[in-house]
């Protein structure tokens, strides 16, 4: 692990009711830290991507959200709209009725045909699986599939299920997949314990609506 666990972390928002004034004040947070990125609704990309221009961070946002089970040609749309926008990382959401189904091959030509017009854009792909919905069967299976799609990271959840990432889906997800394929936990994680507990477990990104909350506390814990 870093000396710093801010390279890990996505400062999230996803939240229906925010406000412009709102996302001001996080942008102005976020390029104060060496954060991995932030990650906010579609709609905002464009304003976002303008804003971050002369920054390092990453421009992320949702596609398929938060169900996954918007048809693929909406979701291409999505893809595509993102990307023009200047998301330079999207996380789509798997149809988990289809997973749930065995319509695995359908499932994989999906998510192949999206990841090849992200790399295109020299963009990353993030698959959330929302392993609140699956066994652990279902779990490595889904892993399976979005590496042979292509998939740069598989996430675990949307935050908008019953239940976020687990410890225990993390390190199975890092099995599932090669160290060529990154794990992101997201849903639930508030505090600095947990987050150095899911990059123990094998997460490479931490996705969380608390960065700054996480950070400070990082920081306090240095000082003493």
């Amino acid at each position: 692990m870093q000396d710093t666990v801010a390279p890990y972390l996505e400062q999230t928002d996803l939240r229906p009711t925010i406000t412009g004034r709102e996302l001001e004040n996080m942008l102005q947070k976020a390029i104060d830290y060496p954060l991995a990125g932030v990650c906010i609704p579609p709609y905002w990309v464009k304003k976002v991507a303008r804003d971050l221009k002369t920054t390092p961070l990453e421009i992320i946002t949702v596609i398929g959200f938060p169900l996954g089970y918007q048809m693929t040609q909406v979701k291409v749309h999505e893809v595509e709209t993102a990307l023009k926008d200047g998301a330079t990382e999207l996380d789509v959401v798997m149809n988990i009725s289809a997973l749930k189904n065995g319509v695995n091959i359908w499932i994989k030509g999906e998510l192949a045909q999206l990841a090849q017009e992200i790399h295109q854009a020299n963009a990353l792909m993030k698959v959330i699986l929302e392993t609140a919905y699956l066994s652990s069967e279902e779990i490595v299976t889904a892993c399976q599939i979005c590496e042979d799609a292509g998939a740069d990271f598989v996430k675990t959840s949307t935050g908008f299920a019953s239940k976020g990432a687990t410890l225990e889906n993390v390190q199975l997800m890092r099995k599932s997949v090669s160290a060529n394929v990154g794990v992101k936990a997201a849903g639930g994680i508030r505090n600095l314990t947990q987050v150095q507990e899911f990059i123990q477990a094998g997460a490479d990104r931490i996705g969380t609506s608390a960065g700054f909350t996480i950070l400070a506390a990082e920081d306090d814990s240095k000082n003493k």
